[in-house]
């Protein structure tokens, strides 16, 4: 295990012994002021067709990172879902970027969840892609802007069809 996929590890492993708050916290993203360009990286999905992020410039972008030993990552897995199907057809794309697991492990977590699940989940098996991205603890995610670079940061899981963030995704989208 690098260091690197250690401290996700321990700093994920710690918000997980944290209290749960009182009440649902509200949906949010942090803006990221520099607006770097996002990392590029290509990877396979469990059909073994490869995804490319610079193949999706034009588009919104939602990456996230996750592994199905994650609670939070589990929990905000429908909503994802929810939020590509409402999304589909208007300049989004979604990669759901699994971290170190395998196909088998994927699929029994995607088949527990109940919910289909339509969008790429691809694989970085060996976790190079995540060191590439300012990634802290699982889940992550990041919105990036039709021209690549990185607007938004979550930290932690999101009702990802929340009204609020589905405004901020559109808003960044390309007018037609």
């Amino acid at each position: 295990m690098t260091t690197t996929t250690r401290a996700v590890l321990v700093f994920t492993l710690m918000l997980l012994a944290a209290p749960a708050p009182a009440a649902t916290p509200a949906q949010t993203m942090t803006p990221v002021a520099e607006r770097p360009m996002a990392p590029d990286f290509a990877l396979k999905d469990a059909d073994g067709k490869r995804h490319r992020l610079s193949e999706e410039r034009g588009k919104v972008v939602l990456v996230n990172f996750w592994a199905t030993w994650c609670p939070p990552c589990r929990r905000e897995m429908p909503s994802m879902q929810r939020a590509w199907t409402r999304l589909q057809g208007e300049n989004f794309a979604m990669l759901a970027v699994n971290v170190g697991e395998d196909e088998d492990t994927i699929f029994g977590f995607t088949f527990s969840t109940g919910t289909e699940l339509t969008f790429p989940i691809l694989l970085d098996r060996d976790a190079q892609v995540i060191k590439a991205w300012p990634v802290i603890a699982l889940p992550t995610s990041f919105i990036v802007d039709p021209r690549g670079r990185i607007v938004y940061r979550a930290v932690g899981g999101r009702e990802w069809d929340d009204p609020e963030l589905l405004k901020k995704i559109r808003e960044l989208m390309p007018r037609k």
